[in-house]
């Protein structure tokens, strides 16, 4: 039975307070927090001293494989970014090539204290066993289009297979939702098909959703009715749906998310970065919507980075708002796990340090001169930490990257092979 330590550190409690104590898993899950229980040995101690565990971060949205075209194609707006360069370059796509993307993403996320990740591609198959491989949760979902035309009930196949065969894999780790992409890329007939077998399966949706004010005034244009009141009543938001980016949403389309329990998905470095606006998370909280924080991918990003996700958000929404209340360092830092979990429908075992939790947790090394002084160690790791101070990230428990190295994956390998598969696919 493996039982591990996490002796004498400071750690971030559900309730956004910090503590300083002992952490106790076995199996894989947080056994104890704080006192450690009589005559409890463990196999395993980490030294936490000069230490802050959190909970690992959850990437709720991102297209991990993108991570080939990183600095591809920057500065562009978004329908120009993908027609003229990202949707060609995927065209030339094989298995392999995803799945080393992958790899290169999981490498990336796991040295900046993620430890899962909400993610929408092609062959998908390969992000699960790149999953599998390297000890990483994710959910999963297979990117669908109407444009693929012909080759439509083939995608619908491939969701559907993706769902039969990796949901629940890894011992629990994988997860599988249906992935139609967007309400502009997958009309209504598409998505009530999307709908039909998510009732059938008993699957959820994930979705890109009011992305930019183009996609709402096409909607508005086409139907009369916003993106977000078109997918409501379609059905899409009956099975449980996670709705990346909803920029775009007025407070009759938060009325209905919150009232349908969607689950947001904001990427603020990615909706910077696109020009596409600012989603109102503040609004969305206070309707009582559940916001998480994801990356988008690497190409729209340009990285994986959850913790600048953390100060991006917080920031942005108080220049929105003109309000630097808005949107504190406990309450940010609980979209990039709490919201997380929840996000992947998972609220009720990932994301929180407790007792009974998967022991998913980033822990990092507080000697930079940037933590001193400590007189907030929230504060600290939402406003002034950064990735690099990550030292260990544990999934299920296990050590999965240790002060520089990766214990499941040989990284100069990986980067050789992403980098050369990369530069062919954008020739």
């Amino acid at each position: 039975m493996n039982k591990t330590l996490l002796e004498s550190g400071k750690y971030l409690n559900p309730a956004g307070e910090v503590i300083t104590g002992d952490i106790g898993i076995e199996n894989g899950k947080i056994l104890f927090c704080g006192a450690r229980p009589a005559g409890w040995q463990p196999t395993e101690t980490i030294d936490c001293r000069n230490s802050f565990t959190t909970p690992g971060f959850i990437n709720a949205h991102t297209h991990a494989a993108m991570t080939l075209f990183r600095s591809y194609a920057d500065d562009m707006a978004l329908l120009d970014w993908l027609q003229q360069k990202i949707w060609p370059a995927e065209a030339n796509l094989v298995a392999e090539d995803v799945y080393w993307g992958t790899q290169l993403a999981i490498a990336e996320m796991l040295a900046s204290g993620t430890t899962a990740f909400a993610d929408m591609y092609f062959f998908m198959d390969q992000v699960a066993k790149a999953c599998t491989e390297t000890g990483m949760r994710a959910s999963l979902s297979r990117g669908l289009i109407e444009a693929d035309g012909p080759q439509q009930d083939q995608r619908f196949e491939e969701n559907e297979q993706l769902f039969v065969d990796y949901h629940g894999a890894a011992d629990g780790r994988i997860t599988v939702m249906l992935g139609p992409h967007a309400p502009y890329t997958c009309p209504p007939e598409c998505m009530k098909k999307v709908v039909a077998m998510a009732q059938r399966l008993g699957a959820e949706i994930h979705v890109h959703l009011a992305e930019t004010q183009w996609e709402v005034d096409q909607s508005m244009k086409k139907y009369g009715k916003s993106p977000v009141a078109v997918l409501n009543e379609l059905g899409v938001f009956e099975r449980g749906t996670l709705a990346a980016h909803c920029v775009w949403v007025s407070p009759e389309d938060i009325e209905i998310l919150a009232a349908k329990k969607v689950r947001v998905a904001h990427n603020p470095a990615s909706n910077m970065k696109l020009a596409s606006g600012a989603a109102p998370v503040a609004a969305m909280l206070a309707a009582g919507v559940t916001v998480a924080l994801g990356t988008d991918g690497a190409t729209s990003n340009n990285n994986l980075d959850m913790l600048e996700e953390v100060r991006l958000a917080s920031f942005l929404q108080k220049l929105n708002r003109m309000d630097p209340t808005v949107l504190p360092t406990r309450q940010v830092l609980a979209l990039a796990s709490q919201g997380g979990a929840a996000a992947l429908g998972q609220a009720d075992s990932l994301g929180k340090i407790a007792p009974g939790y998967k022991a998913d947790l980033a822990i990092f090394n507080t000697t930079a001169p940037h933590w001193w002084p400590q007189h907030d160690m929230a504060s600290m790791l939402a406003y002034a930490a950064n990735a690099a101070d990550v030292s260990q990230t544990l999934v299920d428990g296990r050590v999965l990257y240790r002060k520089g190295e990766f214990t499941t994956l040989d990284i100069e390998k990986v980067k050789a092979e992403a980098g050369a598969r990369g530069l062919r696919l954008v020739k």
